[in-house]
């Protein structure tokens, strides 16, 4: 649902009293496309992406003039934002506070990034953007709402599916959530023991016999979120090669032993036709 300015609401007014004013009227409608409810971790980064499709003239008159977006507005828990509104972001403010930072334009990128997320951005956020006349003015009252939840349960899956493999492959563990999120710092240990890597996804290989053991993970800044152990078992490569090893000497001795026999059934054969010659002679 869009929400006109005081000023377009008494210009309407006007016309439908019969007064004399600016005629003016409004070609189609402004759509902006927010993300789904967004499910948060406190202390993380999220980005909200957000695409919009603006007027791009008005006509008054029976003349169309040309509309140009000047204004960008992010607000939260508000409906109309606009005014003296308190606003997370504002394209002519100095003061913007720095979690917030916008990722688009004034001509249809509206994404939004919220950093270190907090309690208090519990919260639905709200686009507006304002133009040259009043009658680009728009705010979409439909928002995207935020959850923040301060202790999610972590889990750990597998790019492979399956806990065994071999020496010389690569593996991807993926810290995850039943609460999506993204840009997450989490703490990655093997047997309790703390790893360098931070980001959700662990990447090993090619894996070696010191990549085995038990894997687990939680936030950089909450210890209560470690996930249950992943335990990941290598194959030795050595078995392997030995298993092919004595697949290859079967295969030799099977084939030798095929041509031995047929050696030998040859010359049976050829030695039984000489003595029938011989003996016939």
């Amino acid at each position: 649902m869009l929400l006109w300015d005081r000023g377009m609401l008494w210009g309407f007014l006007l016309l439908l009293s019969g007064a004399v004013g600016q005629r003016v009227i409004f070609p189609g409608n402004v759509t902006v496309n927010y993300p789904g409810p967004v499910c948060a971790v406190k202390g993380s980064t999220v980005t909200l992406h957000c695409t919009f499709t603006p007027h791009k003239s008005f006509i008054k008159d029976g003349r169309e003039y040309p509309l140009r977006i000047i204004k960008v507005v992010w607000c939260k828990n508000h409906e109309i934002c606009q005014g003296s509104t308190p606003s997370v972001y504002d394209s002519e403010s100095d003061t913007n506070n720095p979690r917030y930072q916008y990722l688009g334009d004034k001509k249809g990128n509206c994404t939004l990034q919220i950093r270190d997320i907090r309690r208090e951005d519990n919260a639905t956020f709200r686009f507006r953007m304002e133009t040259n006349h009043s009658a680009g003015h728009h705010t979409v009252t439909s928002g995207v709402k935020v959850t923040v939840i301060d202790d999610p349960q972590m889990t750990i899956i597998s790019s492979r599916n399956q806990s065994l493999i071999r020496e010389g492959q690569t593996e991807t563990l993926l810290c995850i959530s039943s609460c999506s999120f993204h840009q997450l710092e989490v703490t990655w240990f093997r047997d309790d023991h703390a790893l360098s890597e931070s980001g959700p996804a662990l990447q090993l290989g090619p894996l070696t016999a010191e990549d085995s053991g038990n894997y687990t993970c939680g936030l950089k800044t909450n210890s209560k979120t470690r996930s249950r152990p992943y335990e990941l078992r290598l194959e030795a490569a050595e078995e392997g090669i030995k298993l092919n090893y004595l697949t290859t000497v079967r295969l030799v001795l099977f084939t030798a032993h095929t041509v031995l026999i047929i050696i030998v059934v040859s010359i049976i054969i050829k030695r039984t036709c000489v003595r029938r010659t011989g003996t016939k002679n």
